[in-house]
């Protein structure tokens, strides 16, 4: 195996590894490897190809991931392989993409609603955090924007204290690009002006003693050439359905160029009852792996609320904290 493939063999084995049930030497065998394998960024047609069958619902999370994922354990650990999904629940955005636009809907008082329906379940989460806001951020042309607020920074000051990762979004979710299927804060740009549009993110996060280990694309999407840049910047680069497009279908999670390439994938990548039926199918058929969930806020915001509510109880019984996850990722051993 590589040194990115063992890692993600670690990862799919992280809690018997640390409970000693089995040592790493127990993870080579030819399912395991083929569940892991690490492959190139696929060809323009493959991903077009690979997007519409996502699209129709013959590839993603459930019809691929899952039945890797566990051939390869139960290779390694027969009828023990089986257990509860462990959801790495992820949230976009904070600020919401809208709030300079709309205040009143997608504000503070919004975000403090979505917040308090997973805290008092028990949810823990990552939320995805722009330093700025674009107002406009749809059209590449437009100016204006503001730093964050008072009120904003308060709560991105208090949250970790209640169970949320803060994960890096960007700048200000401007899109570079009109087409609405080439939305994109980074695609196109270099990889010096990737650097420096990072440094910015990170420097007013950082008077916050914000240090993000994960970085979630505003759009779901990045160049595939930039990736090494911010595989060496992040431990954990997310992704999503639009990711796809641009650098090929991936299995969830991977270790890819010393990072762990995250993305989620629909259904776990939908509103949160579409999410908490899905968790439902994998604890049934026990399957015991890190599951990346995306929620929206403002899409529940969107839904009044209360189909969040019912979502939550099942949320929280299989939602592990980012910690445990990011602990793993970063010794490696695990």
């Amino acid at each position: 195996m590589s040194s990115d493939e063992a890692l993600s063999a670690r990862l799919l084995f992280s809690e018997e590894l640390r409970a000693g049930a089995v040592a790493k030497d127990d993870l080579d065998r030819p399912e395991v490897l083929r569940a892991v394998r690490s492959r190139p960024p696929a060809s323009g047609p493959r991903r077009f190809a690979q997007r519409l069958l996502m699209r129709a619902g013959r590839l993603g999370y459930e019809q691929d991931c899952v039945p890797a994922f566990e051939a390869a354990r139960r290779s390694v650990l027969g009828a023990s392989a089986a257990g509860p999904p462990r959801l790495l629940v992820r949230v976009d955005e904070f600020p919401h993409a809208r709030a300079y636009d709309l205040p009143d809907r997608y504000g503070v008082d919004g975000f403090e609603r979505f917040h308090s329906i997973l805290r008092d379940a028990g949810v823990p989460y990552l939320l995805a955090v722009t330093p700025r806001l674009a107002k406009d951020y749809l059209d590449p042309h437009a100016t204006g924007g503001r730093d964050l607020s008072p009120d904003e920074m308060a709560l991105l000051e208090r949250l970790p204290a209640e169970g949320v990762e803060l994960a890096l979004h960007g700048y200000d979710h401007r899109t570079r690009h009109a087409s609405p299927r080439r939305h994109s804060e980074l695609s196109g740009l270099a990889l010096g002006e990737l650097d420096r549009l990072l440094d910015r993110a990170l420097a007013p996060l950082a008077e916050l003693d914000v240090l993000p280990r994960v970085f979630v694309p505003a759009f779901n999407r990045f160049d595939a050439g930039q990736y090494p840049v911010l595989a060496r910047r992040f431990e954990v680069v997310c992704g999503g359905p639009e990711t796809v497009g641009l650098v090929g279908y991936h299995r969830t999670p991977l270790a890819r160029g010393g990072a762990v390439y995250l993305p989620a994938y629909p259904p776990l990548y939908a509103r949160a009852g579409a999410v908490a039926a899905a968790a439902e199918r994998l604890a049934a058929r026990g399957a015991a792996l890190w599951v990346p969930v995306a929620l929206h806020w403002g899409w529940e915001a969107d839904d009044g609320w209360d189909p969040l509510a019912r979502a939550a109880e099942t949320l929280a019984r299989f939602a592990s904290p980012w910690g445990q996850f990011l602990e793993c990722t970063a010794r490696g051993d695990s």
